[in-house]
């Protein structure tokens, strides 16, 4: 078993040194921006290496000596606009002095021809053994260090685990004018301007970090350097993005925050280990906690996702367990269950009877000796007819599996008249069954499903205390408060879609309604819209504010 939980606390930023970067960009003659890049030298031992890279580097605690020397931001701007309590900018100052040593740019305001020839033959390489400094070089040469036009762009930490770690901040400006980016020969062996959309061309071979092929792709959006430096400016929120390493069934791999097992990997691998799955293997176990087991079934699918997850959440010193969903009748899943149960089987709940979700429990129940728990769908048709719980659940009751193992159960409907959540109340986990996906948001499909129980559901998730979800299909997720207010909201859209398309449209059938207020969905994928949108029509009709007449549907009062 996949056994990799660490719940000690951990410093992300432990052994993290303060790095800075520059986006140096620059116009086409014809169209579309240039962004320069350089090549790092081949180093043993050095992730880095050989990769196609920003300009920058490591802060030098000199840097803050050109502090007085710098036009267009001060400590306090930069402090402020990098959330820290002072020191901002340095990480600036840092980004200059880089581009100066590595590419040969220098950010300086009364630099002439002449300063310039003597900054880069008496002082780039002084500067690149650490000899000199950037303030030194402004005291010499008269001239200031320029941020003009400079903008803060993003945060990346390097994952925990890897022996060189960077707490770096990039920034984006225009290249100076007149000036011509030439390697130092020893940190950076190739110069390249090169469009985003080019450097990203797998056929150009390049070496790409997580960062630099992100940020490359953030660039491409941009026609001009105007386009992207207003886009720098006008952002307000610079979340921190520390990409976590992971394992494949193909070999190691790095997960960004964005996807979706990087909470699951940080709640197993915190100090990055590498060796959590960043990918649900039917059959496989993963120990998610001391109290909770994950055996994920073989049935991927467009509904399914990467197939249904089944529990086992037990006290490991009493060493009986509790079996959340068992999943379809599949006798590989059976065995993967029995398997990964590291001591005997109790009890066997479902979150409701939709057919990948409860009918295994019969077989395992036969295997075990388990007695069911669960609810009868208030409307049977296309669910699991031969659903029989040994006990028929309300919500509210409260399992326990051990002393320091409770389990409450949650009446949920809205997916399905039945739907059931358990709380680990030990963990603040709450398995959530269909009611919560990770990823996508669910069919309400009339009669069983019902909008307006599922809005009233989800509300009322908000005054629990929760830490995490373990979700039917896919990956733990982590922030479930925000989980649960952003879907709210985007079921609210939904409606306000469809309260305006009638408002266009008049009255209309829900074939008419579909493409219209689904026009973000896939095409192929609007036959199961039509099952959400009619029970949007429905809760509308119980709020008086929409009625049905034939086949068409209105709204009542369409002013």
């Amino acid at each position: 078993m996949n056994d990799t939980t660490d719940q000690a606390p951990f410093d992300i930023f432990a052994g993290a040194r303060k790095a800075a970067s520059l986006l140096v960009l620059r116009d086409r003659a014809d169209s579309g921006i240039e962004v320069l890049m350089m090549r790092r030298a081949e180093r043993d031992g050095d992730f880095r290496s050989g990769a196609a890279v920003f300009p920058g580097g490591v802060v030098d605690a000199r840097d803050r000596d050109a502090r007085a020397r710098c036009d267009g931001w001060d400590d306090a701007r930069a402090s402020l606009r990098l959330g820290l309590a002072e020191g901002g900018l340095d990480y600036l100052v840092a980004a200059v002095r880089e581009s100066f040593e590595e590419v040969g740019l220098l950010f300086a305001r009364g630099l002439d021809e002449a300063r310039l020839a003597l900054a880069h033959a008496e002082w780039r390489g002084p500067m690149q053994r650490g000899e000199r400094s950037l303030a030194e070089l402004c005291a010499a040469l008269g001239v200031r260090v320029d941020l003009r036009g400079w903008h803060y762009w993003s945060h990346w930490l390097t994952p925990p685990g890897n022996p060189k770690r960077f707490d770096t901040r990039f920034f984006v400006a225009a290249a100076p004018e007149g000036q011509v980016a030439e390697a130092d020969g020893g940190e950076a062996v190739e110069m390249m301007w090169l469009s985003p959309q080019e450097a990203l061309e797998p056929a150009r071979g390049l070496k790409l970090l997580p960062v630099t092929r992100r940020t490359l792709e953030q660039l491409a959006r941009f026609d001009r350097v105007d386009g992207a430096l207003a886009h720098a400016k006008a952002l307000v929120d610079f979340p921190l993005t520390m990409p976590r390493y992971a394992r494949s069934r193909k070999g190691p791999r790095i997960v960004l925050p964005d996807e979706l097992p990087w909470a699951e990997i940080g709640r197993l691998d915190p100090r990055g280990r590498g060796d959590v799955l960043a990918e649900i293997v039917a059959g496989e176990p993963v120990r998610l906690s001391p109290r909770v087991i994950r055996v994920t079934a073989p049935n991927p699918g467009m509904m399914t996702g990467p197939g249904t997850n089944t529990y086992l959440v037990g006290d490991p010193d009493v060493n009986r367990w509790t079996v959340i969903d068992p999943g379809p009748e599949d006798e590989a899943h059976l065995r993967a269950i029995l398997a990964a149960a590291p001591g005997p089987i109790e009890r066997i709940l479902v979150t409701h009877t939709h057919v990948d979700h409860s009918p295994g429990a019969r077989a395992l129940a036969a295997h075990t000796g388990a007695p069911v728990l669960g609810r009868r769908p208030l409307h049977p048709a296309g669910q699991d007819a031969g659903f029989a719980p040994s006990d028929e659940l309300a919500g509210g009751e409260h399992f326990e599996l051990g002393p320091e193992v409770h389990l409450l159960a949650i009446h949920t409907p809205g997916h399905a008249s039945n739907h059931l959540c358990y709380l680990l109340l030990q963990e603040k986990l709450l398995f959530t069954g269909d009611h919560v996906m990770q990823g996508s948001t669910v069919v309400i499909n009339p009669p069983d499903g019902n909008m307006a129980a599922y809005f009233t559901a989800l509300r009322g998730l908000l005054n629990l205390e929760l830490d995490w979800f373990a979700p039917g299909h896919g990956f733990l997720v982590a922030q479930p408060q925000h989980v649960i207010r952003a879907l709210i909201a985007h079921r609210q859209r939904r409606e306000d879609k469809v309260v305006a398309a009638l408002q266009h449209l008049g009255p209309s059938t829900l074939d008419t309604l579909v493409p219209r207020v689904y026009d973000d969905t896939p095409a192929g994928l609007h036959p199961v819209a039509r099952r959400s949108l009619l029970a949007h029509l429905l809760k509308l009709q119980v709020d008086g504010r929409a009625d049905l007449q034939g086949e068409q549907w209105r709204l009542q009062n369409p002013d």
